[in-house]
């Protein structure tokens, strides 16, 4: 019995399928890019409540990076998803990114991992100057570390720049010093309200414009641009704007199946969140696309989209709670606790959507498993 919206509780029986198993150390696929941006386990024997500094669980959060790649997916690290901005500080982002890298050298795994400025102090201040030294200095982690850099939006420069001329200015400042082609990152106001104005702009319509100049401007040390905005068709716009060989990595968790798989003019990579909640269901379609299986790729991934647009609905910023919540049920983590706390973000009718919606798409690796511990988290909350 779960609750539902309407105050009531209401039968829940699940289809019972769990997801099909992939293909043992699955290869990457070849017809798109894809990148799985994974969250952190929290040390449930540690503090872990709000503001205190982050504790991980070693063992589980790169346990889950290895089943990524095990799937054939990339893993992009110490992002948004991982809690950057909400909770994880920027000591144990270092360490992340330290160990997710030496993880993935040892089995030649792709890997990408977040720069920004978050080790920043917080508040008005800030100048351009500070913000290009705080980038090159989370870059120099990133890059000493053997993973390619995602330059990250950040709230810092947002907060000081006066206009394109600025963030023109920064970008290719730390564009200029990178060892090989990085990643950019778009992050719409959904994801982050303090990301208002971004690239100068205050319509992202009317900031196209100003990031497809920077990108061709400095195209050879780009190697392609996430764009997280909940709007495919300007998501499309940039993508045709991009030169030759920089790519467009769809960050974007309600439109992915149609922005992956493309149209006469091109498609979208894929760096999503959304992709690490359901794994089985993305390589797999992923396979069937490099086969040229068109319809089994819809077939695969088209049923993970009510799930992914519930855990992404607003406020959008606390989808990683559903995210750590569907890693839990699925036994990649011991409990379903979270740096800063974050469990408690989405209330239990949010969470016992997000099982139904997940029983419904498939990606749930062990349905029995799935069932007894949502039953310890109704009995816990109160519901009997």
């Amino acid at each position: 019995m779960l609750p539902g919206t309407d105050g009531r509780l209401h039968e829940f029986t699940p289809r019972g399928a769990a997801a099909a198993p992939a293909p043992a150390d699955a290869a990457p696929p070849r017809s798109r890019t894809a990148y799985a941006a994974a969250h952190v386990v929290a040390d449930p024997l540690s503090g872990n409540s709000i503001g205190a500094p982050a504790r991980l669980d070693w063992d589980a959060t790169l346990a889950f990076r290895h089943r990524l790649w095990d799937l054939g997916l990339g893993v992009a690290d110490a992002m948004d998803t991982a809690q950057r901005g909400m909770g994880l500080d920027w000591p144990a982002t270092a360490e992340l990114i330290r160990r997710s890298a030496a993880e993935a050298a040892s089995r030649g795994a792709l890997l990408a991992c977040g720069a920004g400025t978050d080790h920043l102090e917080p508040g008005a201040g800030t100048t351009l100057e500070e913000v290009a030294a705080a980038y090159t200095e989370q870059l120099e982690t990133v890059e000493g570390a053997g993973a390619t850099p995602v330059l990250m939006a950040s709230r810092h420069l947002a907060a000081c720049a006066r206009g394109p001329g600025d963030y023109a200015k920064v970008y290719g400042r730390l564009l200029e010093q990178v060892r090989a082609p990085v990643i950019l990152h778009w992050l719409g106001t959904a994801f982050d309200p303090a990301l208002a104005g971004y690239w100068g702009h205050d319509d992202p319509a009317e900031a196209i414009d100003t990031v497809a100049a920077i990108i061709a401007d400095h195209a050879p040390r780009i190697d392609g641009i996430k764009v997280s905005l909940l709007d495919a068709e300007l998501e499309v716009r940039l993508r045709r704007r991009l030169p030759e060989g920089v790519r467009l990595y769809t960050g974007d968790d309600f439109n992915y199946p149609e922005l992956i798989e493309g149209d006469a003019d091109g498609h979208s990579d894929a760096l999503l969140g959304i992709f690490a909640a359901i794994a089985p269901a993305a390589a797999a379609a992923l396979r069937a696309l490099d086969a040229g299986d068109t319809a089994g790729y819809r077939a695969a991934l088209e049923p993970t989209v009510p799930l992914a647009r519930h855990i992404f609905a607003a406020p959008t910023f606390y989808y990683k709670t559903g995210i750590a919540f569907l890693s839990w049920l699925n036994g990649h983590q011991p409990g379903f606790c979270m740096v800063g706390g974050l469990q408690s973000a989405r209330d239990l009718v949010h969470l016992s959507q997000a099982l139904r919606l997940a029983d419904a798409a498939g990606v749930l690796t062990d349905p029995g498993l799935a069932l007894a511990r949502m039953r310890g988290l109704l009995e816990i909350s109160g519901v009997r």
